[in-house]
């Protein structure tokens, strides 16, 4: 049996260590990372980058030509409502001046009546007052009474009932109102019914004759004193 010498002890081999080990290795590698770019990758990096501005492009045009699109869209739209309102707003005035219209036409023969008793100066009293409300109430609804002797006759607002010649008349003139016309803004609810007269033929108004028969004075005088100087 042998006995190791005294003071003798074996040496243990070294190991290294693993957290030192792991520095150098990151270092090694990280050298291996940095180390120069293969050729061609920097082309490669700008083509892609064009690439993506060439999409960018085509969707920024998309986008506005949709936008002006629906611009379009909405202003057609706000044109056919504005066009809507005012046909709406047309046709609600044009209903109200028919139902005026039908109202004061069912009026009109007891305006008729009021207007014969004020000329047999029947109209005193009570009744004077009841027709004066009525009056005011239908010029306020816009009722407006036309037709005047002495006016040119015009056969749109006024029916001729009865007709003669007058040597005091240069055209066709309304001499008689038999019923006065009536109308609600330009529309005629009932034409005036008038006795007309017309020039008589052949003969001229007594104020062209006489503006005629000065002429031929005054002609008549200058031809005499030409005659007297000579």
């Amino acid at each position: 049996m042998t006995q190791d010498p005294k003071g003798f002890e074996p040496e243990e081999p070294e190991v290294p260590d693993a957290e030192a080990a792991a520095p150098e290795a990151a270092s090694e590698g990280a050298g291996a990372t940095d180390g120069p770019a293969p050729e061609g990758g920097a082309p490669a990096d700008e083509g892609s980058q064009e690439l993506q501005d060439v999409a960018l492009t085509a969707q920024l045009d998309q986008a506005r030509t949709a936008l002006n699109e629906r611009t379009q869209d909405l202003q057609r739209l706000q044109a056919e409502f504005q066009n809507y309102r005012r046909r709406v707003e047309r046709d609600r005035i044009a209903v109200k001046e028919v139902a005026v219209a039908n109202l004061l036409t069912e009026l009109l023969p007891v305006l008729d009546d009021i207007g014969r008793a004020r000329d047999h100066g029947e109209l005193v009293g009570g009744f004077k007052q009841v027709a004066e409300s009525l009056e005011t109430v239908v010029a306020k609804m816009g009722l407006m009474q036309f037709g005047k002797e002495g006016e040119s006759f015009d056969p749109t607002v006024h029916e001729a009932l009865m007709h003669s010649y007058s040597p005091d008349v240069t055209e066709t003139t309304c001499v008689q109102i038999l019923q006065p016309g009536y109308r609600i803004g330009d529309r005629i609810i009932r034409p005036a019914r008038v006795g007309v007269a017309e020039p008589q033929p052949g003969s001229q108004p007594a104020g062209k004759g006489q503006a005629e028969d000065r002429k031929e004075e005054a002609a008549s005088e200058e031809e005499a004193a030409g005659s007297d100087e000579s």
